[in-house]
């Protein structure tokens, strides 16, 4: 067994014991503001890690469609949302990643699933953590009415202070800040940012065991936020 995976193997034991922490991961807390009239919405992405050339860790990203009409050109992880057939938030996560980048579920090695993050439009959105042990197995093949270009990042990069921008906002009395992280892959500038860049830095944290090195503050309605009413 080569050393690199047994770095996987190692992650990927400690990650099947992670468990979310009950502040965050409360159903009532992430449904509560939402009208009774509203259909619940889930969307589901996978966070695929697997280890780079120089023993660093690293995650799949794709730049969105141009062709799309919302979030084009976007830097997103691969997901989307559930649909009727899926048995569960992994099955949404494998079957849009095979979907949009053409990466065979098989080579996939779900490890845990992170707490949901809810946007201001009532749509859950689950990380789904798997691991590839055979990137060189994997050939992307980006659906172009979906994904413009398939890329990869150093996951330790959102919990560092460098290539980072901020930006503060309010929604609803509640100021938090957004978070742009800038990555170079040849001669293309990609930023991630905004709730990929949230999904990232709690991913981060959690493969890491440590808090990002500057100030978070995440808008809590990512989480879901007993006192006030969600949109629909």
């Amino acid at each position: 067994m080569s050393e690199k995976s047994q770095k996987l193997l190692s992650l990927a034991q400690q990650l099947r014991l992670y468990k979310p922490p009950d502040s965050l991961n409360n159903p009532t807390r992430r449904q509560n503001g939402i009208p009774q009239s509203a259909k619940p919405k889930t969307a589901a992405v996978l966070i695929c890690i697997f280890e780079g050339n120089d023993g660093d860790l690293r995650v799949i990203l794709t730049e969105r469609s141009s062709r799309l009409s919302s979030h084009s050109g976007e830097v997103s992880l691969p997901g989307g949302k559930r649909e009727e057939g899926d048995a569960d938030d992994v099955e949404t996560a494998l079957r849009e990643a095979t979907e949009e980048i053409g990466l065979d579920p098989s080579l996939v090695d779900v490890v845990t699933v992170l707490e949901p993050f809810m946007t201001k439009y009532a749509m859950t959105v689950v990380p789904v953590v798997g691991i590839l042990f055979d990137k060189k197995a994997f050939n992307p093949a980006p659906n172009m009415n979906e994904v413009e270009t398939v890329f990869d990042v150093p996951l330790e990069m959102f919990l560092k202070d460098e290539n980072r921008r901020e930006q503060e906002k309010e929604w609803m009395g509640d100021k938090y800040l957004l978070h742009f992280f800038d990555y170079q892959s040849g001669r293309k500038m990609y930023t991630v940012w905004a709730i990929t860049a949230s999904i990232l830095i709690r991913a981060a944290s959690v493969v890491y065991q440590r808090p990002p090195a500057f100030l978070e503050q995440k808008p809590t309605f990512w989480n879901g936020n007993p006192d006030k009413a969600i949109d629909t």
